[in-house]
């Protein structure tokens, strides 16, 4: 290929220039020849290789001496002889004669007779021109013509012009007068715009009928146009071009009947006109052009004449026209309602493309082969046949390769394989290739998760018409992980996609409306696109209506609904549909209908069976039967269900119906984690951490509730809370305890509020603070913590930790817990009112409340009333044990005749001051 240089830049020209460049203009347009120079136009000079060119030398016309050999010539090529006439050619060339390297240069560039060869055409345009002859223009405007197209040699504007520039100075005419309007209608590399001199220059070589200027008059002042919209100019234009193509055509010329052909058809600049349409191209067919048979094969297939479309296509393809083989191939791999599908006859007229250097056949066949549709599958071949296509920059072939290599399915994912080939199919500008980049970019497959290039990705993708990626950019705006959450863009770009016809974006823009995650909540709405996504097949959509049915989430709670669109959902294969389904019939299952999760059980649903084992377990929707919660949490299990297992392990470690086994429930909870269950992890973590019935592990136990904790699990976030704050196990770390401890509390977690209470108000892993004291307490008192009414209300009443006292506050939150059986509150407040000093004495309600409290195991308690019975019998010095022995006797006995006991016990004098000595040191 001729190379020339890039860098030919040079100082830009003035504005002012403007008036001189029009007046070298209105000189061409006048037939004047100048000598080139840089103007306005471009932004650098003739590069001095090609000096050559345009340096103005000896002239060697001499017509004369070689008209009859290029007459001849042109005879021969007439008759087929392509290399006699490249032989009589040659003849000229050894002269060094121009009009010899012009007509070579135009065999070659042309095609005429032998493979068209761009490189050497230029190579000999370029002789043709270093000596000046009257054939000088023409070759210029040819050569300029492949620099244009860069074929053959690399593209090069600013020599175009230059070359186009003298073919107007050698009076070319029209033909170069409108390859000049084309360079500067949208200009080029180094190559100014120019639309008001292209007009200029279109409109002089219209009027001298030129067909090019004509076509492009035509489609400037038409629609969408780069001139002034003009209906009726622009059909002046048009019907010109058509007649002038219709001469050349009846007078034979194959070319114009081609182009006449478009001119009527439906995208033609005369309008939609298939009797004439059809009328040229058969004209061409006729006249031997197997493109032509092709195109009207074609549209007769798609037309009202499909039997004789097929016919023409095979005569085109049996002629060797490859474009009619690909499209019998594509027909008969695909049928339609006139041509039966073929695969056989598919794969050979494919094949034949392929043969003939195809590409599009070539990605047609490996798309068939890689994705078995229309053939068996055969990915080897497949990919194979793609990685042919995508060696040859094929932008789809590499998208479906990258595709390819994305999926896993009846392969091994290979994410960084898929990247390469989608790097480069984006880059040759592939909308589905730059979709699927965006996608690993945003869900941070087998590259970093990069919100900013998956937006950049995506946006682009959408901007080329992908409403998929519409789609994926407002889910992901909805979600706000990757990207910032964002309901309005979120709202913005799914209604686009909803509006274009994406199925899953009306799901996802109807599951926002139905369940507030965009701007506003609007139920109805999001049902009715939910409901049209459904009947458009979209088996989600009918998930998230099941669920929104069951829960009454957005509409009024209907089961019988739901159970309608998930059993629909579950028929159109979505995976979660059971999952939803097994719920469901739980809920039912509570609602009385047991029947119904029995039923679903025993169909052998494993979600089913764990929903059954789990209502057994806890007696919810039927009576607690801890055997059979056993069996169908053991049927549910060895189904692989997490969940199963999860409830299995904690009954072994609970021994809830079970001979206590944690070496058997560390097993199950091992299933559990493999299987995905954060609940598992955390139960798990907790049991390698203290190694109760197992081998202890506290690093493999740590990372498990680390794990379960970042998952979101509330308890396993408590347990590392207080693993790290008491140091048992693993090193102590107060101020990471503290903070998860936080973090649980703000989020509403009772427990949590009430532990982080108890550390400022004991100072422990904290400065002790008693308004922080207060505050976590109190959340968690009002959250319904009896502990922490506990720990409260005896702080209030003691001024513990240097919280203020409040000792009618203290004995509220005390009598309240105390009351709902807190054995703890029943011990302070029996202990408080046996001393009488923060309280008023009441030694007959202090002893009720340590009865409660005793009666609940709370050691204290016991212990005060077991040594207020030794001392009443003088055994001050006996077994404490005996009479702990004693104090169980009398506590298993008759409620009524028990406290009558031990009241008469306290009535002893001594008996009392016992109980209260023994009730003030706690």
């Amino acid at each position: 290929m001729i190379q020339i240089p890039r860098d030919i830049s040079s100082p830009r020209q003035p504005t002012g220039l403007r008036l001189a460049v029009s007046a070298t203009l209105v000189a061409w347009l006048g037939g004047c020849a100048t000598t080139p120079q840089p103007d306005a136009h471009v932004t650098a000079p003739v590069p001095p290789q090609y000096a050559d060119w345009f340096d103005g030398g000896q002239p060697r016309t001499l017509e004369w001496m070689h008209k009859n050999t290029v007459e001849k010539a042109q005879q021969l090529l007439e008759q087929g002889r392509s290399q006699q006439a490249i032989a009589e050619l040659e003849t000229l060339m050894q002269k060094g004669l121009p009009k010899g390297y012009y007509e070579m240069a135009k065999i070659f560039d042309q095609g005429k007779g032998v493979p068209p060869d761009p490189e050497r055409a230029a190579r000999l345009y370029s002789e043709a021109i270093k000596t000046p002859s009257y054939i000088t223009g023409n070759a210029s405007l040819n050569l300029a013509k492949l620099y244009r197209e860069g074929r053959g040699v690399e593209r090069n504007d600013v020599l175009a012009y230059y070359l186009i520039q003298q073919a107007i100075e050698e009076e070319v005419g029209p033909r170069a007068q409108a390859a000049m309007a084309e360079l500067l209608v949208e200009g080029g590399n180094g190559v100014k715009a120019d639309p008001e001199q292209a007009a200029a220059l279109y409109r002089r070589a219209a009027e001298a009928d030129n067909a090019t200027a004509l076509e492009a008059l035509a489609k400037a002042h038409g629609p969408g146009g780069w001139l002034a919209e003009d209906r009726g100019l622009a059909s002046q234009y048009a019907q010109r071009y058509a007649e002038l193509l219709e001469q050349d055509a009846r007078a034979g010329d194959v070319g114009a009947m081609n182009q006449l052909a478009g001119v009527f058809a439906e995208d033609g600049l005369m309008g939609n006109q298939p009797q004439r349409h059809m009328h040229w191209l058969n004209k061409a067919a006729e006249a031997g052009d197997p493109g032509a048979l092709s195109r009207a094969g074609r549209a007769l297939v798609e037309g009202n004449a499909p039997q004789r479309g097929l016919a023409m296509l095979e005569q085109a393809a049996l002629d060797g026209d490859t474009s009619a083989m690909e499209t019998l191939g594509k027909l008969m791999l695909e049928g339609n309602a006139n041509v039966p599908a073929s695969p056989e006859r598919a794969q050979h007229w494919l094949s034949a493309a392929i043969a003939q250097g195809s590409v599009d056949a070539q990605v047609t066949l490996g798309r068939a082969l890689l994705e078995g549709e229309g053939l068996p599958a055969n990915p080897r071949r497949g990919v194979e046949l793609l990685k042919k296509a995508g060696e040859r920059d094929d932008a789809l072939a590499l998208a479906l390769l990258g595709a390819y290599y994305l999926g896993d399915e009846g392969h091994a994912s290979q994410p960084m394989q898929a990247r390469e080939y989608l790097e480069r199919a984006n880059e040759l500008g592939h909308p589905y290739a730059t979709q699927q980049l965006g996608q690993m970019y945003l869900e941070g497959n087998g590259v970093p998760a990069d919100g900013q290039r998956a937006e950049a990705l995506l946006k682009d993708a959408a901007d080329q018409g992908q409403t998929a990626a519409l789609r994926m950019l407002g889910e992901a705006y909805l979600e706000g992980e990757v990207l910032p959450y964002h309901p309005s863009k979120a709202e913005e770009l799914l209604t686009r996609a909803a509006d274009a016809g994406d199925a899953s974006a009306k799901t996802a823009l109807g599951a926002g409306y139905l369940e507030g995650t965009l701007q506003q909540r609007q139920p109805s709405r999001g049902v009715a696109l939910l409901e049209e996504a459904a009947r458009e097949g979209d088996a989600y959509a009918m998930v998230v209506l099941g669920r929104a049915y069951r829960k009454g989430d957005g509409v009024p709670r209907d089961l019988g609904k739901a159970s309608e669109w998930l059993n629909r959902a579950r028929e159109a294969g979505h995976g979660s549909a059971e999952d939803a389904l097994s719920r469901l019939r739980y809920d039912q299952g509570k609602a009385g209908n047991i029947n119904a999760l029995v039923q679903a059980a025993e169909d052998g649903h494993p979600g089913s069976m764990a929903r059954l084992g789990e209502a057994f377990l806890n007696g919810r929707g039927v009576q607690q039967n801890l055997g059979a919660a056993r069996s169908w949490l053991q049927r549910a299990a060895s189904e692989g269900h997490p969940g199963a297992s999860a409830d299995l392990g904690r009954m072994y470690l609970e021994g809830k119906g079970v001979a206590r086994d944690p070496a058997r429930g560390a097993r199950y909870l091992q299933q559990a984690v493999a299987g995905g269950h954060v609940g598992a992890r955390g139960d798990l973590g907790k049991l390698l951490l203290t190694g109760e019935g197992v081998s202890a592990d506290p690093e493999r136990g740590m990372r498990l509730l680390e794990q379960a904790a970042a998952r979101g699990n509330s308890g396993a976030r408590l347990a590392l809370a207080d693993a790290l704050l008491e140091g048992e196990h693993v090193a102590q770390d107060t101020q990471r305890g503290i903070e998860l401890l936080r973090e649980s509390a703000e989020a509403g977690n009772d427990y949590a509020a009430q532990r982080l209470g108890a550390a400022y108000l004991e100072g422990k892993g904290v400065e002790p603070d008693p308004q922080q004291a207060k505050t976590w307490l109190t959340q968690a008192s009002e959250a319904g913590s009896l502990s922490a009414r506990t720990l409260l209300g005896t702080a209030l009443l003691r001024g513990e930790g240097g919280m203020s006292v409040d000792a009618a506050r203290g004995r509220r939150l005390l009598e309240q817990a105390a009351e709902q059986g807190h054995a703890g509150a029943q011990a302070t407040l029996g202990r408080e009112l046996l001393r009488g000093e923060t309280l008023g004495q009441d030694l007959r309600q202090g002893a009720d409340y340590l009865l409660e409290a005793a009666r609940q195991g709370h050691e204290t308690a016991r212990l005060a009333l077991a040594k207020a019975y030794l001392t009443a019998n003088g055994l001050e010095n006996a077994n404490r044990e005996q009479a702990l022995l004693w104090l169980d006797e009398v506590m298993d006995g008759d409620g009524e005749m028990a406290a009558q006991t031990l009241h008469d016990l306290l009535s002893d004098q001594d008996a009392m001051q016992a109980l209260q000595v023994a009730s003030a040191e706690r």
